[in-house]
C-alpha cells in the first residue's frame, strides 16, 4: 500500500519538477544592438554592414537598430534597406523620436517597428542641399523603393509612397498635396508600427521575449576615423587638396608641399574607400594614369590635346568609381543616385579647388604679407636690361674648331676658350672647323666651314 502511494506521489511532483527545470534553463534570446542616431551616409552604411557581420558571428537571435534621424542620402539608405531585407536574422529597429526621409525607409525595411510615445516616421521626399524636392525621376526611385520595401514586410504599399509622393490621397488618412508622416498611434493603427514603448525593456516584453541578452556594437578609433574620412564632406575637400596640389606644383614645378599635401590628400581619400571594398585596384590605378597624362601634356607635349583630355577623364574616373561600390565593370548593385551622387561630389570638389586656386595663386603672388613672393618690376631691354653677354654677341663670324662631337649640340674652342655651341644643320664632328653664325638665349649656333 505505501509503495503505491509512494509511485502515486511521484507521478504528481515529477511533471513539476521537469515543468521547474525548462523554466530555470529557459533560453535566453541574444540581442545584437546597434544606433543609427546621425545623418545617413556612408559612415553609417559602414557601421550597419560591420554589426551585421559581427552579429551573424555571435550567432544573434534578433538585430536591434536604436533609430533617431532626420534622414540624408538616398543611396547610402538604399544600401542599409538592401542589407536589412537580405538579413536572416529577425531586425527591429526601435524609433526614440524621428524616422524621417530616408530614416522611414530604412525603418519600413525592418521586421518589427517600436516606437516612443513622442516618436514619427515619414516625410520621404527627395529633397536636394536647400531643402527643396528634386525632379520626379528621382522621386520615382524612392516611391518604388518605399512600396517594394512595405509589401516585403506587409505592410500597405500604397501608405508607405504616401510617405514620399504629395499627390497621392488615401481617405481618412493623407490629403493630397500633404506628404504623409505618422505620430506612434497613427502608426499602430495603420499597420506601421507594432508597439509603443518607452524603453528597450519595454520592448522586449511588447514582443514576447522575456529573457534576453544585449551585444551592443561599439566602434573603433579606426572605425570612427574610416567613418570620417569617407563622409561626403570630408571627401569633397581631400578632392579639393589633391586638385589643388598638383595645380600650384604645376606653377612652380619641383617637389615641394602643394605635391606632398596632394599626396597625403590622396592617401587619405582612397585608402578608407580601399579598407571598405569600395576602392579596387584598377580604379586608383586609373586615377595615377590620368594624372601622368596630365603632367605629360604639360610639360612634353606643346598645346592640349589627346593626352590631357585622357588624362582629365581619367582622374575624374578614378575618384568616382572609388566612391560607388561596382564590381569590376559590373555596376548592376550600384544605384544611379549613388553613381550621380558621387561624380557631381567630384565635379563641384574639382571645380573648386581650380578657383579656389586661381585666387590663392593670384592673392599669394600680389600680396606682401609673405614678402615678395614674385618680382614686381619689369626689366625691359629698352631701360639696357639684355640677356646677352657682351662678348657672346661679339664673337659672331669667329672660328674655331669643334671641341667635341656636337649632336647637335656639344662644345667649340675659339681663341683658346671652350663654349657651349649647337650645330646649325646637322651634326659636326670633333676637330672639324667651324664658324658662329648666331647667338640667342646664351647659346652659340655654328656652322662647319
Amino acid at each position: 500500500m505505501k509503495k503505491t502511494l509512494y509511485l502515486i506521489l511521484l507521478a504528481f511532483l515529477l511533471p513539476l519538477f521537469v515543468a521547474g527545470q525548462n523554466d530555470s534553463i529557459e533560453k535566453t534570446t541574444l540581442v545584437y544592438k546597434f544606433d543609427i542616431k546621425e545623418e545617413i551616409a556612408p559612415p553609417a552604411v559602414r557601421t550597419t554592414q560591420r554589426a551585421f557581420k559581427e552579429a551573424k558571428e555571435a550567432g544573434a537571435d534578433i538585430v536591434l537598430i536604436h533609430m533617431n534621424t532626420y534622414g540624408g542620402l538616398v543611396d547610402a539608405a538604399d544600401s542599409i534597406r538592401t542589407k536589412i531585407l537580405n538579413c536572416d536574422i529577425p531586425v527591429y529597429v526601435y524609433i526614440d523620436n524621428n524616422a524621417a526621409s530616408a530614416g522611414a525607409l530604412i525603418a519600413i525595411a525592418c521586421d518589427s517597428i517600436y516606437m516612443a510615445p513622442v516618436a514619427s516616421i515619414g516625410a520621404a521626399t527627395v529633397v536636394d542641399q536647400s531643402g527643396k524636392p528634386v525632379p520626379d525621376k528621382y522621386q520615382s526611385y524612392m516611391r518604388s523603393w518605399m512600396r517594394s520595401t512595405a509589401e516585403a514586410n506587409g505592410r500597405d504599399p500604397d501608405i508607405a509612397q504616401a510617405m514620399v509622393d504629395p499627390d497621392i490621397y488615401i481617405a481618412g488618412i493623407v490629403d493630397t498635396g500633404k506628404v504623409l508622416t505618422f505620430t506612434t498611434s497613427e502608426a499602430i493603427l495603420h499597420g506601421f508600427c507594432e508597439g509603443k514603448v518607452e524603453n528597450i525593456a519595454e520592448l522586449f516584453e511588447d514582443a514576447g521575449v522575456p529573457r534576453y541578452a544585449i551585444i551592443k556594437h561599439k566602434e573603433t578609433g579606426a572605425d570612427k576615423i574610416i567613418g570620417f574620412l569617407i563622409s561626403p564632406i570630408i571627401s569633397g575637400i581631400l578632392i579639393m587638396i589633391i586638385i589643388g596640389g598638383i595645380y600650384f606644383e604645376l606653377q612652380s614645378p619641383g617637389v615641394g608641399f602643394p605635391l606632398i599635401a596632394s599626396v597625403i590628400a590622396a592617401m587619405l581619400y582612397f585608402a578608407p574607400l580601399y579598407i571598405e571594398g569600395l576602392a579596387d585596384n584598377w580604379e586608383i590605378v586609373i586615377f595615377v594614369i590620368g594624372v601622368i597624362l596630365i603632367l605629360v601634356e604639360v610639360f612634353a607635349i606643346p598645346g592640349f590635346g589627346v593626352a590631357g583630355i585622357a588624362g582629365i577623364t581619367m582622374v575624374i574616373a578614378g575618384l568616382t568609381l572609388s566612391m560607388v561600390g561596382n564590381v569590376g565593370l559590373n555596376f548592376s548593385g550600384v544605384a544611379v543616385e549613388a553613381g550621380a551622387t558621387a561624380f557631381f561630389i567630384v565635379i563641384i570638389a574639382i571645380f573648386l579647388a581650380l578657383i579656389g586656386s586661381f585666387w590663392i595663386s593670384k592673392k599669394l603672388f600680389t600680396t606682401t604679407i609673405f614678402g615678395h613672393l614674385a618680382l614686381e618690376a619689369e626689366q625691359l631691354k629698352t631701360e639696357g636690361f639684355s640677356t646677352s653677354d657682351v662678348k657672346y654677341a661679339s664673337m659672331l663670324g669667329k672660328r674655331g674648331i669643334a671641341y667635341s662631337v656636337l649632336r647637335p649640340a656639344g662644345k667649340v674652342m675659339i681663341e683658346s676658350d671652350v663654349y657651349d655651341a649647337t650645330a646649325l644643320t646637322g651634326y659636326i664632328d670633333k676637330g672639324d672647323e667651324v664658324e658662329v653664325v648666331k647667338y640667342e638665349t646664351g647659346q652659340l649656333f655654328v656652322k662647319k666651314v
